[in-house]
């Protein structure tokens, strides 16, 4: 599908990483950044992530809320070959479909199998399972694909596999207005600039400003970054900020100066 050429303002998504792995810390999850930087660089906001367990409750439950809520959700994980791998179950559950052996999915495995020369066994053939209906995610590393079903996303956890599905769907997204980004440097810890940089954000509700520290072996800084989807709006906040740092660089050579001066 072509990329649509009337974007709306905001486009929202959600993303649910599925995997007993994560939650132990057996495997540290690599989607959710790549995920967020595509989407931003889309003009989709990703506004929430969550991560479940391999359980088909709560995958449904997590699923239901996530999709109803956001114009896209996009899940990681558990459509390998082996038991815990119920994410399709969980996805044909949240939309009531039955969940069946796509016949063009085992085509496309049973040949890469006969190829390989190796069994295609009923664990592979658990590759090929999805909700009735469902359209494929190509899959040009290991063959086995995703799949779509409405707004949701299903796609592998392997993070070389997961790339290169998202690559395949993302020019069919609807995508919003980008976020502008503007990052100042501010030689003040963020117990100083707190009060009055949440006043500026007041000040400028279409923007959302974000302070992050940093502390260099001797004292505290902070890297304030003003996002918003108009330059213009972008700019009055950022001289906002930037009349901040003056004033109170202004007090500190204040209160520096000797009574003698």
């Amino acid at each position: 599908m072509s990329q649509a050429t009337d974007p709306s303002p905001l486009v929202t998504a959600a993303m649910l990483a599925i995997g007993d792995e994560l939650l132990s810390g057996r495997t540290k999850d690599k989607n959710i950044g790549h995920l967020a930087d595509v989407l931003t660089l889309s003009g989709i906001d990703l506004k929430e992530v969550r991560i479940v367990a391999d359980e088909e409750e709560a995958i449904v439950d997590a699923l239901n809320a996530l999709r109803a809520r956001y114009d896209y959700v996009f899940t990681s994980g558990g459509i390998g070959p082996t038991h815990d791998d119920i994410t399709a179950d969980a996805v044909s559950e949240a939309f009531g479909l039955p969940c069946v052996h796509d016949p063009e999915a085992m085509r496309l495995l049973g040949e890469i199998y006969q190829r390989r020369e190796m069994e295609f066994t009923e664990a592979r053939q658990r590759m090929a399972r999805m909700p009735q209906g469902a359209r494929h995610i190509a899959n040009p590393v290991s063959t086995a694909p995703g799949f779509i079903v409405e707004n949701v996303y299903v796609m592998a956890g392997v993070p070389q596999v997961f790339q290169a599905m998202l690559d395949n769907v993302v020019a069919e997204l609807r995508t919003g207005t980008k976020m502008l980004s503007r990052a100042l440097p501010c030689p003040f810890g963020e117990g100083d600039i707190g009060t009055p940089l949440a006043a500026i954000q007041k000040t400028h509700p279409q923007t959302t400003i974000g302070s992050y520290p940093k502390y260099d072996g001797q004292r505290f800084s902070t890297e304030i970054v003003v996002r918003a989807r108009h330059a213009e709006e972008l700019e009055a906040a950022a001289e906002a900020v930037m009349q901040m740092v003056r004033e109170l660089e202004g007090k500190r050579i204040s209160s520096n100066v000797s009574p003698d001066a």
